[in-house]
């Protein structure tokens, strides 16, 4: 019982999180006019959600999707430990490129969940790795 539990409680947070995804990358496109190249880009068991150009740019995207009432917000959930899986997955994507990028940064962006309205996207640009 308590198995089939915590799968209902996973599918939902995934689908949650998946949700969440597509809002930042819309924002993104949309108010940002971000160029969005992939999705959930992974190296070993180090994942980028969204990788994207900000003009000549390259940016990898951290997503943090929360519910309404959420104690930590996203954009403090992004602690060290995960800025360097982060930075470890950034570098391994740079290395696949043919054309070098001169120029990347880290984003964060804050996806806020609340029941029956739109969602609310905060975009952090170029935190500190």
């Amino acid at each position: 019982m308590l198995d089939r539990f915590r799968k209902l409680i996973t599918k939902k947070h995934l689908a949650t999180g998946e949700a969440g995804e597509r809002a930042a990358e819309r924002f993104l496109k949309k108010e940002k006019g971000f160029r969005i190249i992939s999705r959930n880009w992974r190296h070993g068991r180090d994942e980028i959600d969204l990788i994207g150009y900000d003009l000549d740019i390259l940016v990898f995207i951290e997503v943090k999707t929360r519910r309404s009432g959420a104690i930590v917000p996203g954009y403090y959930s992004v602690d060290s430990r995960k800025k360097n899986a982060l930075k470890r997955a950034a570098h391994a994507y740079l290395r696949t490129l043919k054309i070098p990028s001169l120029t990347h940064r880290l984003d964060v962006v804050e996806v806020n969940h609340h029941p029956d309205q739109e969602w609310e996207v905060l975009h952090f640009a170029n935190i500190e790795w």
